[in-house]
């Protein structure tokens, strides 16, 4: 049962860590397009690390990452107020470059010429 607990709170502290981020005014993390890609709370709910990706690449992520360390404090009490829990965790942000690769990923693909096979053709020879 206390695994549920933790899945629960892990995925509602995501949710509304990307809302709570829209909120921030910060010109450091105001000016990107800022995504929550995953986050880990411990068992205890003592720490939450927040894995955080733009899409203008990992150097701008961690500019972006001091931004929402600064406004950790706010950003803490805005997670306390929403989820009402017992006891907030402490936010760590962490930069990742996912949504970049991600996007590169879906850039190779989009770039490799496959022909598509007529109609007739859908592979395999008829009997």
């Amino acid at each position: 049962m206390p695994g549920n607990k933790i899945a629960r709170v892990t995925e509602d502290v995501r949710r509304e860590l990307t809302a709570i981020l829209r909120e921030v005014k910060d010109p450091r993390v105001k000016g990107c397009l800022l995504s929550v890609v995953r986050v880990d709370v411990t068992n205890d709910l003592s720490y939450c690390t927040a894995y955080v990706s733009t899409m203008e690449g990992l150097e701008r992520t961690g500019t972006a990452v001091q931004g929402l360390q600064s406004a950790a404090g706010y950003i803490r009490r805005e997670l306390g107020r929403r989820l009402r829990l017992r006891h907030v965790p402490q936010l760590l942000f962490k930069p990742t470059d996912s949504i970049e690769y991600g996007a590169s990923i879906s850039k190779m693909l989009e770039d490799l010429h496959i022909p598509e096979a007529p109609e007739g053709e859908e592979g395999g020879g008829a009997l």
